[in-house]
């Protein structure tokens, strides 16, 4: 007898995108960027403008300044003294940009429309995962998963990412990288961890489970899947519980002397600090 069983709730899929000036490869900046000016034109002064946009004065006075730079020209320019006491202001130029910012964000808006209105019902269910593996990087290994915990210290936090196939992968970031980032508990996250940064180790056969006792924070057990060796390095592959690989660079004598061999069990061990952690915009 065949059960039906519902499929899950699943938030309708919304096509988004933003809109950014670029000349070359340097990007003058998009949305929040021009946000930032069209407030500073409103208020007269950075202060104000910074508050409006939610940022700090130091970080609207950076992005300020870095527009300024891409732009070859003054965009904003502060005043000093006078009736008024001085304050800030923009140039035409930035007035022109904004300008057109807006009428180039307003069509983009009607092209998100059109395109959303032609996704199929089916590609909601693929378009996570494109996103997901489009992403290149330098680091060997990603990994895609959850935030489960985010533990405060005085000065880094401890953020747990819940992977599939019951793995959880720690990082250690300072709290400016977890707020700039959006890191709270439920949100989607991949990990970058370069090969190199990988230490594999053999478990004895009575260890089981149980974590090693090692200083590095994550351990992972896997089965060897296969060993590449070069003239002085090989790569080693390991397959985990859940279908992900994981891969270390160790030295031949290395591979030698732990008997590392397609079937045999192993542990790929690496430190907090090593794993970087990104979201999708």
């Amino acid at each position: 007898m065949t059960i039906d069983r519902p499929d899950p709730p699943r938030d309708a899929l919304e096509l988004g995108g933003s809109v950014w000036f670029q000349a070359g490869t340097q990007t003058l900046g998009g949305a929040a960027r021009i946000a930032l000016l069209a407030a500073i034109g409103e208020t007269g002064s950075i202060t104000s403008a910074a508050k409006a946009v939610g940022i700090s004065y130091k970080g609207a006075w950076d992005a300020v300044d870095t527009m300024n730079n891409l732009a070859g020209e003054p965009l904003v320019v502060r005043l000093t003294g006078g009736k008024g006491g001085g304050g800030t202001t923009l140039t035409p130029r930035a007035v022109k940009l904004i300008e057109t910012f807006r009428a180039v964000e307003r069509e983009h808006r009607r092209f998100l429309e059109r395109a959303g209105a032609a996704i199929g019902e089916g590609f909601a269910t693929d378009w996570d995962l494109i996103g997901r593996i489009g992403v290149k990087t330098s680091a060997r290994n990603q990994f895609y998963g959850t935030v489960s915990a985010i533990a405060r210290g005085t000065v880094n936090d401890e953020v747990s990412l819940a992977l599939p196939g019951g793995h959880t992968i720690v990082a250690v970031l300072t709290h400016e990288s977890t707020e700039a980032l959006g890191l709270a508990v439920g949100v989607a996250a991949f990990a970058l961890i370069k090969a190199s940064w990988v230490i594999l180790l053999v478990a004895g056969d009575g260890d089981g489970d149980a974590p090693l006792n090692l200083s590095a924070r994550n351990q992972l057990r896997g089965t060897v899947q296969s060993v590449k060796r070069g003239a002085v390095n090989s790569e080693v592959s390991l397959g985990l519980e859940g279908g992900a690989v994981i891969t270390a660079v160790v030295t031949n004598g290395s591979v030698d002397m732990l008997d590392l061999q397609e079937g045999a069990s192993a542990v790929a061990a690496f430190k907090a600090s090593s794993v970087i952690l990104g979201v999708k915009d």
